[in-house]
């Protein structure tokens, strides 16, 4: 539990460094601050883009470039803890706040659709940050149906354009 915390706590840092340097661009470039946004559970297709003054720059991901779940498969049956692998083709795993060229993090989106693209991932119990560049993780999820999905991030977690995302998959925990 201690290094569930401390996972966490690492990988909220690594959101808060991000959207203090997405705060500190858009201030330099004189744009008001993106407002927050709130997913809508269920919304698979992207939200219409933001005004110029809202949007951030969205950093270039290569043709092909592909996230996916290597465990577990859509439709698997699975018990507590769920063991969850990410996979990815056509681009490295950099940890957040890396300025390399075709490379990103991983978040992982439980049971809500995709958010604003033009803005930094949100950082909730819906939305997972893998800063630290970590490639799999560990869930605790209520028994039941749960809906899980991949968007790779920027070094400020904002999605890449076009964006990286996984089609989400369906898990039942027992």
């Amino acid at each position: 539990m201690k290094n569930l915390f401390a996972k966490r706590c690492r990988q909220i840092s690594f959101w808060l460094l991000g959207s203090a340097a997405a705060t500190l661009l858009v201030a330099a470039c004189g744009r008001d601050e993106p407002a927050a946004t709130t997913p809508t559970a269920g919304a698979d297709a992207p939200q219409a883009p933001a005004t110029a003054a809202t949007a951030l720059p969205r950093t270039p991901a290569p043709q092909g470039a592909r996230v996916f779940f290597i465990t577990p498969e859509d439709g698997a049956t699975v018990t507590n803890p769920v063991k969850v692998e990410f996979g990815i083709e056509g681009m490295d795993v950099v940890p957040a706040g890396t300025l390399q060229a075709q490379s990103g993090h991983h978040h992982l989106l439980v049971d809500t659709g995709l958010p604003d693209l033009s803005k930094p991932i949100p950082a909730d119990a819906n939305h997972l940050h893998f800063g630290d560049g970590s490639t799999s993780t560990e869930l605790t999820l209520s028994a039941g149906q749960h809906t899980l999905r991949l968007l790779l991030g920027d070094h400020l977690h904002v999605p890449h354009d076009p964006p990286v995302a996984s089609p989400g998959i369906t898990i039942t925990v027992q």
